[in-house]
């Protein structure tokens, strides 16, 4: 049994499949009716309005109609989507036990404990008929599917079959007189509209259910006698058949299935039986712990059952559908009817191949699972859950194929889980022993390997290796090295899809599919509600997949969508540009047409390919909501303008993109406050002052538009803002204009006129204006403010404009991608715009003839209401005051030909193209992308402490970086500093960065290390030697030959750091001698320079002989005389100590140090590590260490994590070519 779906609720009486949509109705026996989305697993709607238990349920099969029976007597009838009862049928006299409508005329057949079956017309609404004749509850009454009978069961031990065919003529219209007379006389004078034809006799106690076969004139029982009994039925008689023995309680419900010849029957023994119907045995049996069985329901359509009990209902298969299969290039080979054929994707043409083993149907679930293909060796594996999983080896001939006649024996083994690894070997699982057992194909063992993990499948993973699925992870293992060559955490991988290279792998769960490189490096992971069946990929890298319902695509970058809706599951097979081969449940081959265009178009968007961008976006009709969406969201609204229609989105896309031009149409259109406030921002942003000061006296924003003609130095617009706040009584604003404008005697006024007077006096005092200072005084009389002393008072004079009178370009002049491709595709329309534009922006702005005006330089068009106001005091004769006529709406064109500058769209910076160019972790620190660069760091090699990189980050940033001074209110400009620049190099055209650490700089400071070494300044060498591996991951060199050399330099250094900080521990330590001469023993085995060596080994040999260890000063002196050493003096007395130990070959302590076995030193405890001892490494340094320093910071370099997975020193572009 696979269970579909289940649920937990009250008893579960009744049950029933809607034909099309996947729905069942389950009614309780607490009065509730439920319906419910399987697929889904959830609840949809319930109907509460019986009484009591309902027992029965069913749907109309083309109607949105439910009808229902139950203890209250009634036969309601549901309308599910209008979520209400349409009527009740009244008549039943006690409990009704089934109800079922017809499958062609308006009739539902119920059954009732009054001991009546009552056949109802649901659009009369009454009753039409009632057969009686049976003498006890009638458990269950139903149509036969085709013909004109109702089958009833009941507890009185007998199962009638009626003939309805009378009551179909009656409802028949009559075509002519004679019929309708007839009519009329058994209308009048009474008819018997149903016959009884058989009266079924055989159980010995009362019967539950009976059920037709859908097809054959055959008929199902289940009575308490335990027994499920079939009938057969002709024109005149009907006889038993056979007896089914197996249930030990009460049998409930049986039915034919309509799908496979079995019998499927439940009970209230707490099983389910499935009987094969042509043999007449048993074949499985599912049971229950706790619940009893009450019911079962068959799909009309698709291959599901449902059985309800004490605690709910499951929905279930008995067996799976999906057809095993295998692709290899232009062909599939997949079994079907118990035979081999091969399709072929070119021609569509479909061949049988051979005949296979057809298993004894003892259990269920015995037919091929999964199909494995060696195409050179026209082989073929089939494995199945024969036998508890058994695998069968066929060797196709080539002289029979097409016919499919020979008969051919296979090789069999067990195990069923098996797979071609190569050409002419397979693996097969072991479960029992967790091997992998490879065999050739005469199905001999040729090998055994053990798995690493408990193991309990195996998919193909390319030659030589197995994709194995673990409890909690799957993991490529390569058979041949017997290593495991990557891991990934994922949850009951169920099928592994390969791409067509074997680059790529997506592995498919029940509800989720993870996409993955050869390698099991995670990609991305998709979370499906509905059951995700199968997937294939295309050409371009895109995962195209099957849910239930569903097929839909999956980018690389995991953005998915919907291609199309299925009516039934399918499952892909291959997929060739716009068309998705696949085999369908019943082995099919189909070919479904799918539309690419979206799919296509995000991943050419993806891939930066934005010439097929251009051309999808001329040719196709893509459009909607969500394509505009995803563009938004991946940074392109200048494309999804050209997708939208709505002024508010299209206003939004054109400021996010920085589109001025059509942002300034939008606003137009819209013409909301907020808008234009926004279109006032972002113009500001780009320097567009024309359109600033548009946006702004659209909004009668006074004091932005005055700070704005401060900026741009226009002082005459300035003055007339000044007297405009004048006429408005507007203090603030008057105080503002006059202090921008520098005004000094107006700011008097102001202050004098609003009753300021001693502010007035200050500011006529301090700006030497001393008759007025005087009259003030006058005013004041005793309270003239007193002056600061000491103070030198400075003058509030207005600052020097940005760029007088016209834009200022803030934004680079870069050609957008998408720019001039899109716009030619409506110059027509862009110039009815234009038009459009000359004709509104006048009318919009309200431009009147200020010249004959009183006031003709005051000209800001007052609300009506203070027009109004003034008017009707008759003082001023401003009526008609508008804004400066000088500012015309500033006319925007594609050309940008007109006297106002148009921003482009905002380029790219260069530091923004290193990154993008780069995977050196150098060139992201030059761009200032510090978190890249520190992933790509920890990435390549492992490095966690970044403190001592930090001043070389910072140094290597700001040597890449220029800055340039404007103008005095200007912001600094930054300029990055490009490698090999020169002045005729193309500016679309960027190089690297040029960066401030050169290889020849380090080479200086190994130079300066050695020389530090040599004189004995040890604290310097280490500084040297340690600022030489911290500069190294942020070196860039040019050749593969370099490279070597960086690499070369890293072990160099390596073994300096090592050897100093062993020396250096040496010195501190004094009550220690035997460690001292351990220490000093080591430094003698790390690679130094022969005056190095030498040096290290005379100390070694010193220590070692005063300490009375005169066998290893030996060894030391030894291997100091082996250098041939130019230093006379100190060889004579190497050559004394090996005398003086040759006499007395011993040593005084003893030390952890063999001289004779090969070893390195750890460079955390200093201590040596043997050959064929276990080890970690530095990812970066490679210094070695013991395995407890795992997962440690590496005390040589000081960056990385001891053990770390990394990819490798990246430091030139050579490497990523």
């Amino acid at each position: 049994m696979l269970t579909k779906f289940e649920t937990k609720s009250n008893r579960v009486k009744g049950l029933s499949f809607h034909s099309k949509r996947p729905w069942i109705l389950a009614s309780l026996h607490s009065g509730v009716i439920q319906l419910w989305d399987y697929r889904m697993g959830s609840l949809i709607d319930r109907f509460d309005e019986h009484d009591g238990p309902v027992r029965g349920v069913h749907f109309h099969n083309s109607q949105p109609l439910i009808v229902s029976g139950g203890d209250d007597y009634k036969v309601k009838v549901w309308n599910y989507k209008l979520h209400r009862c349409l009527f009740t049928l009244l008549g039943h006299l006690d409990y009704i036990r089934t109800v079922q409508f017809h499958h062609e005329n308006p009739w539902i057949v119920s059954a009732s404990d009054d001991q009546t079956i009552r056949i109802w017309n649901w659009q009369s609404r009454t009753c039409i008929s009632v057969l009686t004749g049976h003498n006890h509850y009638v458990m269950c009454a139903s149509f036969h599917p085709k013909e004109d009978l109702v089958v009833s069961a009941s507890l009185d031990q007998t199962i009638r079959v009626w003939d309805i065919g009378a009551l179909r003529k009656k409802s028949a219209a009559p075509t002519d007189d004679i019929l309708r007379l007839s009519q009329m006389n058994t209308d009048f004078f009474g008819g018997v509209d149903a016959v009884v034809k058989y009266v079924l006799e055989g159980h010995d106690r009362g019967v539950n259910w009976a059920s037709f076969h859908p097809t054959l004139p055959l008929i199902v029982s289940g009575a308490d006698d335990r027994q499920v009994k079939i009938w057969r039925m002709n024109d005149t008689k009907a006889w038993e058949v056979d007896t089914l023995r197996g249930h030990i309680n009460n049998v409930s419900c049986v039915l034919f299935h309509t799908r496979q010849d079995v019998i499927v029957s439940n009970s209230e023994d707490r099983s389910i039986r499935v009987w094969d119907a042509s043999k007449r045995t048993g074949l499985q049996t599912f049971r229950r712990e706790h619940d009893r069985f009450w019911i079962l329901a068959l799909h009309p359509e698709m291959n599901l059952l449902a059985a309800g009990h004490d605690s709910g209902m499951i929905v279930f298969k008995l067996e799976r559908e999906r057809p095993a299969f295998s692709v290899s290039s232009e062909t599939m080979y997949y079994v079907k009817d118990r035979f081999l054929r091969c399709y072929d994707f070119s021609t569509q043409k479909d061949t049988q191949v051979i005949p296979i083993r057809r298993p004894g149907s003892t259990c269920l679930n015995q037919g091929a699972r999964t199909l494995s293909h060696s195409p050179t060796e026209n082989a073929v594996l089939i494995c199945s859950d024969v036998d508890g999983g058994s695998h069968e080896l066929y060797i196709l001939p080539k002289d029979s194929y097409g016919r499919g006649e020979t008969m051919q024996e296979a090789k069999r083994g067990t195990g069923g889980s098996a797979v071609f690894v190569t050409r002419n070997r397979f693996a097969v699982l072991e479960k029992s022993s967790n091997q992998v057992l490879v065999k050739n194909l005469k199905n001999e063992i040729v090998k055994k390997t053990a798995l690493p993990a408990v193991v309990d499948a195996i998919f193909c993973a390319g030659a030589g290796n197995l994709l194995c699925r673990a409890d909690d992870r799957v993991l490529i293992f390569d058979l041949q090295q017997r290593l495991i060559l990557g891991e990934l955490q994922s949850s009951s991988v169920r099928y592994v899809v390969w791409s067509n290279d074997m680059e790529t792998v997506a592995l498919l769960s029940k509800h989720s599919i993870i996409i993955a490189s050869k390698k099991l490096v995670h990609q991305c992971t998709l979370h499906e509600t509905i059951r995700v069946k199968s997937g294939a990929w295309d050409g371009n890298g895109v995962f195209i997949y099957t849910t239930l319902n569903h097929v839909k695509y999956c980018l690389p970058n995991g953005d998915n969508g919907i291609i199309r809706t299925l009516d039934v599951p399918v499952y892909i097979t291959k997929v060739s540009g716009n068309t998705v081969y696949c085999l369908d449940r019943d082995g099919k081959n189909r070919a479904i047409v799918i539309d690419a265009t979206e799919y296509f178009f995000k991943l050419s968007l993806l891939r930066k390919r934005y010439d097929q961008v251009m051309s999808m976006i001329r040719s196709s009709d893509l459009c909607g909501q969500a394509v505009i969406s995803y563009l938004q969201q991946k940074g392109f609204p200048e494309v999804a303008l050209h997708f939208v229609k709505d002024e508010r989105t299209r206003f939004n896309l054109a400021l996010e993109s920085g589109n001025i031009q059509i942002a300034v149409a939008s606003a137009k259109e819209i013409d909301e406050k907020d808008h234009w406030y926004r279109l006032g921002v972002e113009a500001l942003r780009q320097g567009n002052a024309g359109i600033v000061e548009y946006a702004y006296q659209r909004t009668k924003n006074l004091e932005r538009l005055s700070f704005l003609y401060l900026v741009t130095g226009h002082m005459d617009k300035l003055s007339k803002m000044l007297k405009i706040a004048e006429v408005k009584n507007d203090v603030m604003g008057q105080f503002h204009n006059a202090l921008y404008l520098g005004d000094i005697k107006e700011r008097i006024k102001i202050l004098e006129n609003v009753g300021h007077l001693p502010l007035a006096y200050i500011t006529a005092k301090v700006h030497g204006l001393h008759d007025i200072a005087e009259r003030l005084a006058a005013e004041l009389g005793d309270n003239i403010p007193s002056l600061p002393e000491g103070k030198t008072p400075s003058l509030l004079i207005p600052p020097s404009p940005v760029l007088c009178g016209e834009d200022w370009p803030l934004l680079r002049v870069m050609k957008g991608i998408f720019e001039g491709s899109l716009d030619n595709m409506g110059n027509n329309v862009q110039e009815e715009d234009e038009e459009a534009a000359d004709a509104d922006w006048g009318e919009d702005l309200d431009i009147v003839n200020v010249e004959n005006m009183p006031n003709g330089d005051i000209s800001l068009v007052l609300g009506d209401e203070e027009v109004h106001e003034e008017n009707d005091e008759g003082g001023w004769d401003l009526e008609d005051l508008d804004l400066p006529p000088e500012i015309d709406t500033p006319k925007i064109t594609g050309n940008a030909r007109s006297s106002v500058f148009v921003a482009p769209a905002q380029g790219m910076p260069v530091s923004h193209i290193w990154i993008q160019k780069s995977s050196l972790a150098s060139e992201h620190v030059a761009a200032g992308n510090i978190d890249t660069a520190v992933r790509l760091l920890w990435r390549q090699l492992g490095i966690r402490n970044f403190a001592p990189l930090r001043p070389f980050f910072l140094d290597l940033h700001m040597g890449c970086q220029t800055y340039l001074r404007a103008f005095s209110s200007a912001p600094v400009i930054s300029l990055a500093l490009e490698k090999g620049w020169t002045e005729s190099a193309s500016p679309n055209v960027r190089g690297p960065p040029a960066l401030v650490f050169q290889f020849w700089q380090l080479e200086e400071k190994l130079k300066a290390g050695y020389k530090a070494t040599t004189a004995g300044k040890l604290t310097e060498a280490l500084r040297l030697f340690l600022s030489i591996l911290h500069t190294i991951p942020l070196i860039v060199v040019e050749s593969r030959r370099e490279v070597d050399e960086v690499k070369e330099l890293i072990i160099i250094v390596k073994e300096y750091v090592l050897g100093l900080r062993m020396e250096l521990k040496r010195r501190e330590l004094k009550d220690d001698p035997v460690r001292q001469q351990e220490l000093a023993a080591y430094f003698t085995h790390c690679n130094l320079q022969m005056p190095h060596l030498r040096i290290a080994l005379i100390s070694a040999m010193t220590f070692c002989f005063k300490a009375g260890n005169q066998m290893t000063a030996a060894s030391f002196a030894r291997r100091y005389l082996e250098t041939n050493p130019s230093a006379e003096s100190q060889a004579s007395k190497a050559r004394k100590f090996l005398q003086a130990a040759e006499r007395n070959m011993k040593d005084a302590s003893e030390l952890n140090y063999d001289y004779r076995n090969p070893f390195v030193i750890c460079g955390a405890t200093y201590v040596p590590i043997y050959r064929g001892q276990k080890d970690a490494s530095c990812p970066y340094c490679v210094a070695r260490f013991v395995p407890t320093q795992e997962g440690q910071l590496c005390t040589v370099c000081n960056l990385a994590v001891v053990g770390a997975d990394a990819s490798g020193l990246l430091c030139s572009h050579s490497q990523i070519r």
